[in-house]
């Protein structure tokens, strides 16, 4: 059993599911992410990509985001996350479930112009070796300018964001934490 870590909901338990292609974030690395992001949570737009049984978004929203949207293209995930969800009592006005692909879900939030102060994605490890998912996140600009995007993966996969500035790196354990920021705007993009 997974438990809310802090805020509104500490203690309260989720439910994992049993589907093998469901990666629970290990509550250490999901630790790690809270205590840096600290009270930045409150009241912020959050996304959870591959958001699996759905705790990181539950999290943020019981740690006080105003609103989570989250994503995974696994009925089974979205099966269990909706229960999780029901099983606390979350109000349905504080989040939205995505179940779809990661892209086209992404260009779908884009169209309704949803910009995000946090980005946590956390996609099978095994896809970072043959995809980037922060591509789509760049093109379509879903962040807001100072919004922060946090890529969950395997500590020993060594991966290039090119679209965005990596600040920081956390290893803890087998997994890291990379945190990314746009970009700073260089002098010829200021006077556009």
């Amino acid at each position: 059993m997974l438990r809310i870590s802090a805020g509104l909901y500490k203690g309260r338990a989720l439910a994992a599911g049993s589907d093998p292609q469901v990666r629970p974030t290990m509550a250490r690395v999901k630790l790690s992410f809270f205590d840096s992001v600290q009270e930045g949570i409150r009241d912020s737009i959050f996304l959870d990509g591959f958001s699996g049984s759905g705790h990181i978004g539950i999290e943020a929203l019981s740690r006080g985001a105003e609103y989570v949207v989250f994503i995974d293209q696994l009925p089974e995930a979205v099966a269990v996350l909706r229960k999780n969800l029901d099983k606390i009592g979350i109000e349905s006005d504080h989040y939205r479930i995505i179940c779809g692909d990661f892209n086209r879900s992404v260009i779908q939030l884009a169209k309704e112009g949803f910009q995000f102060d946090y980005i946590y994605l956390d996609p099978p490890y095994d896809l970072l070796e043959v995809a980037n998912p922060l591509k789509v996140v760049f093109k379509r600009g879903i962040y807001k300018a100072d919004g922060l995007i946090v890529l969950e993966r395997r500590g020993s996969t060594r991966f290039d964001a090119k679209y965005f500035e990596r600040w920081r790196s956390k290893e803890i354990g087998r997994e890291a934490l990379d945190f990314y920021r746009p970009f700073p705007p260089t002098p010829a993009t200021q006077t556009k």
